[in-house]
């Protein structure tokens, strides 16, 4: 309609020339890495960037054409999610009694949703909040409606420190395969109450392991956290103990028809319940500031599904006691992505030579 169309190099003259304000991205068939590069040349213009929705979503109904979202922090990352293999996947779970301790939290809620997809005999959730597990089971319970296949979902109250509990519930519902997310994992919070985070954390794994020897269960997937690695805190450092507890467990049934342990070890889950992305894009919203522990902090990032996958198929190709450390690309430093954060939003940082940023 004689209307030029371009280039993405053409951006930073036409935003001085016209006065620029607002940056839309429509390009939802490119790859993050592309996503990404194409952000890092906006990143530093005087202009909100924001993303159109997905043509699918428009279509399925989910989004309209003019509701303009945030970037997303998996484009600043710049990779593509890792295919997850189907065959791992089902492994431990079609047909099984499954368990996920922790259900209600970030990383146990997706693991559910992930496992009821995967068509188990029995889900079983066990979770201390009693909120954590009524939302999960409503979502789940859709899932199982939308599917054609017949899902048995129990929703249990109690804690892991309590190890009868555990004991009866593995025993009476026959588990094959537990998931354990269950765990105190704010760094700071478990600062403040060192003696919880250690009896949550070490004894109440400890416990859930014992409970699963003795009832016979087949599989059992410790959730850790690559803090674990030559731990500098607290939360690490229960976590680092908890898996050896299970790796005591694991070679004092070597050779016998015992549970198979495995640990699974990532870093920053984006969206997670302690993932630090929230954070800052609330401060952000406030009009800051934008508050950063240290400037030299780096971190990995995953997507909560992501995460979830890679948990299921890890614990399909355990062999006993082993730990697996997720490949989570490139390590991101915190600093950078809070000040890419900020002036995506179309803001400046504040610093000596510049006082109206935040």
């Amino acid at each position: 309609m004689g209307i030029a169309v371009e280039g993405v190099e053409a951006i930073p003259d036409l935003v001085t020339k016209h006065k620029v304000s607002q940056i839309l991205l429509a390009i939802p068939s490119a790859t993050r890495a592309k996503r990404k590069e194409i952000i890092n040349s906006l990143v530093h213009l005087q202009a909100e960037v924001l993303t159109v929705p997905d043509l699918k979503e428009i279509v399925e109904g989910r989004a309209k054409i003019d509701e303009l979202k945030d970037v997303e922090i998996e484009d600043l990352l710049g990779r593509d999610p890792v295919e997850p293999k189907r065959e791992l996947l089902e492994s431990n779970i079609t047909d099984k009694v499954v368990l996920v301790t922790g259900a209600g939290g970030s990383i146990g809620s997706e693991l559910c949703r992930q496992i009821a997809s995967l068509r188990p005999k029995s889900l079983i959730l066990f979770d201390l909040s009693e909120y954590g597990l009524y939302a999960i089971e409503r979502e789940v319970r859709q899932i199982a409606c939308e599917s054609s296949f017949k899902i048995e979902i129990v929703p249990l109250l109690g804690s892991v420190q309590r190890i009868n509990r555990l004991s009866v519930i593995f025993k009476n519902f026959k588990v094959n395969t537990v998931y354990h997310a269950a765990a105190y994992k704010h760094v700071p919070l478990v600062e403040y109450n060192v003696v919880e985070g250690v009896r949550n954390n070490i004894f109440g794994t400890y416990y859930a392991a014992k409970a699963a020897v003795e009832a016979g269960v087949e599989s059992f997937v410790l959730i850790s956290t690559d803090k674990a690695v030559r731990p500098t805190n607290v939360m690490g450092a229960t976590k680092r103990m908890a898996e050896l507890a299970l790796q005591a467990l694991a070679a004092e049934g070597k050779g016998a028809r015992q549970t198979n342990f495995s640990m699974v070890r990532f870093g920053n889950v984006l969206g997670s319940s302690g993932s630090v992305i929230p954070l800052f894009k609330q401060q952000i919203s406030t009009g800051g500031p934008v508050t950063v522990t240290h400037p030299d902090i780096i971190r990995y990032f995953m997507t909560i599904p992501e995460a979830a996958q890679l948990v299921i198929q890890a614990g399909a190709m355990s062999r006993g006691g082993d730990v697996f450390v997720l490949d989570m690309g490139e390590p991101v430093k915190i600093i950078d992505l809070a000040v890419k954060l900020i002036k995506l939003s179309g803001l400046e940082v504040k610093s000596d030579d510049n006082l109206w940023g935040i």
